[in-house]
């Protein structure tokens, strides 16, 4: 993975994790500068999302002849970057306008603990979710995976979203999704404010070594803000 331009990872192994990639581990602790210049930048879409398996065969019939994504590519490579990288095989499926689903499937590793399914709801926050155009491409979908073997969950329906979840062989949590509306300009606002709230519960909390304990806190200092902001001139 050898590459010519400046600052790109080279497949020479470093000492530690950063310096195989070109970074160094203290520039994470630096203060962010937002405003340091004006260069406007976009994103794309997402072009995939990668994750490991130690279940090679299981991950492959799962997501190739269950959920029917294409296999389109595999890099396998002898390992890259810092020292005690396994060989592996990176493999992708195309999960639809232009984005894949990647697994990395190390060789000779054995799984560790740490990356064990959990019924824990920190676990399940990290998930797949792809999107159904219309109601009846998600009944479509629910109803395939059942016929197909998958327990899937009931339909759920939260906030702007009607989705159903099932997980992978792995035990990695996946989701189908279907949006009720569009999001609107009232959408970004009400999020920028309950955010701005929670930031300040947290900081007022910290005054007297304290840690915000439920919704509660920031939905106070939320109606605060939306009473300062909105109505204190009214």
């Amino acid at each position: 993975m050898t590459k010519s331009k400046k600052g790109t990872a080279s497949s020479a192994p470093g000492r530690t994790y950063e310096e195989a990639y070109g970074f160094s581990p203290n520039e994470g602790r630096k203060p962010y500068s937002p405003d340091a210049d004006s260069t406007a930048l976009a994103l794309h879409g997402v072009d995939h999302t990668a994750r490991p398996t130690w279940k090679l065969k299981e991950t492959i019939e799962f997501y190739r002849d269950v959920l029917k994504l294409p296999l389109i590519h595999c890099i396998s490579a002898r390992g890259w970057g810092p020292p005690g990288h396994h060989d592996f095989l990176h493999f992708f499926f195309d999960s639809g306008n232009g984005s894949t689903i990647a697994f990395f499937y190390y060789i000779g590793a054995d799984m560790p603990e740490k990356y064990r399914p959990e019924p824990h709801h920190f676990f399940a926050a990290t998930h797949t979710a792809w999107r159904a155009e219309n109601e009846d491409e998600l009944i479509a979908w629910k109803e395939a995976l059942e016929r197909r073997g998958v327990s899937v969950s009931s339909y759920t329906r939260h906030e702007v979203l009607e989705s159903i979840y099932f997980v992978d062989p792995n035990g990695y949590p996946l989701e189908i999704s279907l949006r009720l509306r569009d999001i609107e300009t009232l959408d970004s606002k009400d999020a920028a404010l309950t955010l701005e709230a929670a930031l300040v519960a947290e900081q007022e909390a910290l005054k007297s070594g304290a840690v915000v304990q439920s919704i509660d806190e920031v939905w106070r200092q939320k109606a605060r803000l939306v009473e300062k902001r909105y109505f204190q001139d009214a």
